[in-house]
């Protein structure tokens, strides 16, 4: 198995092709991630970072550029082979957590294992450990609506995780919280992360966060640089 879990080679991006408006939002762009390795992708608003998340996920396609996940080159799988890649392979957070409000925390990490033909009572007992990971597995039988923002997202977390993905890619993971509460729910992430000994791509704004990841790369303006300086 390859020690690069995640490889994106000269990835170019533009959208209104051929227009006057035509934007260019990824210029050859290079990143790689290695196995269990945590990697925050430090970038301002409208510099690429959230089209950049969804290639790597295959929730876009590359203008130019390649990309790869345990080895293998995903870039021109159809449909088909591209959600199967999506759901088992790749665990997505948002910066909002988009619990399915009519099932419970314990509810929500079930469903996608039970849609990957997990049985009922595995499925439960994997969400219940992983709830347990981050320190919420009294409020498993609550609704979204009756926990708070830092639970609510600890249990997306637990979602991201719930089909043992091999990459994490997290967008703003922490960026609707408080600063107290996302510094604690950014622990419980990162515990979780390193248990499961995944590999990680986080964008954050935070640069007190992503100091705390193994590595950090910097989008501007469409092309990546490393470290967090400018």
């Amino acid at each position: 198995m390859s020690d690069v879990t995640l490889n994106l080679s000269g990835i170019t991006k533009a959208y209104n092709v051929g227009k006057p408006n035509e934007v260019q939002v990824l210029h050859g762009v290079d990143v790689t991630v290695g196995k269990g390795e945590v990697v925050a992708l430090v970038a301002p608003s409208g510099a690429g970072k959230s089209t950049l998340l969804h290639i790597a996920g295959l929730l876009d396609t590359p203008d130019t550029g390649t990309v790869s996940i345990a080895g293998e080159d995903l870039t021109n799988l159809g449909d088909r082979k591209r959600t199967a890649v999506r759901r088992n392979d790749v665990g997505f957070i948002y910066q909002f957590h988009h619990l399915l409000p009519e099932f419970s925390a314990l509810e929500n990490i079930v469903l996608p294992q039970l849609a990957n033909a997990v049985a009922q009572a595995e499925a439960e007992a994997h969400a219940l450990d992983l709830l347990s990971r981050v320190g919420v597995a009294e409020r498993a039988s609550h609704r979204p609506a009756a926990l708070s923002g830092g639970e609510q997202q600890r249990v997306a977390f637990c979602r991201a995780l719930a089909n043992k993905p091999k990459l994490l890619l997290a967008d703003e993971p922490t960026g609707n919280l408080d600063p107290g509460t996302s510094d604690r729910v950014f622990d419980a992430l990162m515990d979780l992360v390193r248990a499961s000994g995944l590999s990680a791509l986080i964008a954050t704004h935070n640069l007190d966060l992503a100091a705390r990841m193994d590595r950090a790369v910097r989008l501007d303006a469409g092309r990546l640089t490393e470290g967090l300086a400018p």
